[in-house]
Order: C-alpha cells, then structure tokens, then sequence
C-alpha cells in the first residue's frame, strides 16, 4: 500500500488551489480578472432590469394617468372652491372696513342718530341721481331726512316704503344746497345737473376763490345740518362785468362705489317754502 498516492494528493492539491485563490482574491490580484469575469453578467443583469421596467411602465402607465386626471380634476375644484372663498372673504373685509368707517364718523358727531343703511339699488336713468337703501318707513326715516357717509353728504330722502327708501344723490338736477365756502365763510348755492356735476352759483365776484378750497353744508333752508363736508373746488368760472363768479365742484363722496350710508334719523327738516317771498308778477 502507498501512502502518498496519486488519488490521495488530488484532495491536498485542489485544497490548496482554492485556499491559493482566496488568497490573490483577498490580497486583491484578482480584481481585474474577477471585473472582466462579471461585467458581461452586470450588463446582461442591466439590460434585463431597464427592459422590465419599460414593460412595467408601459403596462401601468395608463391607469397612472387615469389616476392622475381624476387628481388633478379634483384638485381644479378645490382651487375654484379656495378662489370663491378668497373673493368673498375679500369683500367681507371690504364691507366691514365701510362699517367701521361709519361708525368711527358716527362716534366723531354724537349729536346726531344714526340709521345704517345699505344700498341695494341705483338709478338706471341718465336723468336722475338716485339709489335705494334697505331701510324703510318701519325703521322709522322719513321723507327729507339728510343721508351721509364717513366722506360727506350723501343727499336725501326723496321717496319712503315700509321697507326701502329713494336716496336722491346731491348731484340730481333737481338737487339745490345751501352751502359755504369754508375758507371765506362765504355763503352760496350748489346745484346738481343732468350730467352729474356739482356747480356752485351765486358767488359775489369780490369772493377770493381757489382750487382746493373745501365747500360745507350751511345750515340755511333748514333741508341739511350745517358743517357736513360736500365737496372742494375743482375749477372757476368768472367773467368781467357779471355780480357773480361760479365754480365746478368735486363731490366729497364717490357715488359710484356708495355701498352703505347713514341716515340722519334725529333731524327734522323745515319747509321754508311758504315763508320764501316771490316776486310779484
């Protein structure tokens, strides 16, 4: 018997090649063979990974869209829904920025009683300057009673229901005032036109006028309480050898933006009218 036989060294050698391999492997020899080995299994391995993926892509894509139209379907309403309420939170805050100024000139002239009123219709003629308020005969206004804004004079009421009431605007051409200059003192008379411009008449030449000079309720005729701002001078009209000058006024309110007034509810106009001497013919 042999004790070193050829079958018994096959085991020792195969052994020993394999422990030489972990060796190199380890010590790193073999990082360039072992590269070469797997690039062709790591790109086969790639090629096969990038091909599922489009397969994957192309069978679920359509449901993704699907999936996707619908959240953006909602996603639209939700952003309208967020516009209304933007839009109707602004025009609460709006509302409310109008009320605050009413009250803060309603706490400025405690003298007076107030009836808040908001407008809710406008004069659709050319010929007339009117709005309508929400507030009525059964809130106790009466015909005549001045209407004002935290900005100057409204008008009056011309017309009254139970429940509404017919503003007529300062600028209707049926509309005359007693006002004054509050930088002369000077006493005049504001009219309104079809148009919608304010005219001051009546001013004595000798009267020194500017741009700018701001023009007040006088109080005379008993129609309006004194001191409530109209308007200011915009421009003037005088001509050489007439008794009187006029001018063109800016009114203090903006009546295309009126959305809510102040009736002067405590004040109780007198009809001067059959006390007013008239030439005889």
């Amino acid at each position: 018997m042999k004790l070193f036989s050829p079958g018994n060294w096959r085991p020792f050698v195969v052994t020993l090649i394999v422990a030489g391999i972990i060796v190199l492997a380890l010590a790193g020899y073999l990082a360039p063979m072992i590269r070469v080995v797997l690039n062709p299994v790591v790109g086969m391995q790639s090629w096969i990974s990038s091909r599922y993926t489009a397969l994957y892509d192309f069978v679920t894509v359509p449901r993704d869209v699907a999936s996707l139209r619908q959240q953006n379907a909602v996603l639209n309403n939700e952003n309208s829904q967020l516009q209304t309420q933007i839009i109707q939170l602004q025009q609460q805050l709006k509302e409310a920025e109008v009320l605050y100024a009413l009250l803060d000139f309603a706490r400025s002239r405690p003298e007076n009683e107030y009836t808040a009123s908001a407008v809710i219709g406008r004069d659709p003629s050319p010929f007339m300057s009117y709005v309508i308020i929400d507030h009525g005969s059964d809130s106790g206004l009466r015909h005549g009673m001045p209407v004002v804004t935290q900005q100057g004079l409204v008008g009056r009421i011309d017309a009254v229901t139970s429940g509404a009431s017919r503003l007529q605007l300062i600028s209707d051409p049926g509309s005359s005032i007693n006002v004054r200059l509050q930088s002369t003192q000077t006493e005049t008379l504001l009219k309104g036109s079809i148009t919608g411009d304010l005219t001051l008449e009546m001013i004595p030449q000798e009267t020194k006028l500017k741009a700018g000079d701001l023009v007040l309720t006088s109080g005379l005729g008993g129609a309006y309480p004194s001191d409530v701002l109209v308007g200011q001078v915009v421009s003037i009209q005088r001509r050489e050898g007439e008794l009187f000058q006029s001018a063109s006024i800016q009114p203090a309110v903006d009546f295309s933006n009126l959305r809510a007034v102040l009736v002067i509810s405590n004040f109780k106009p007198v009809d001067i009218v059959p006390l007013t001497p008239t030439l005889s013919p």
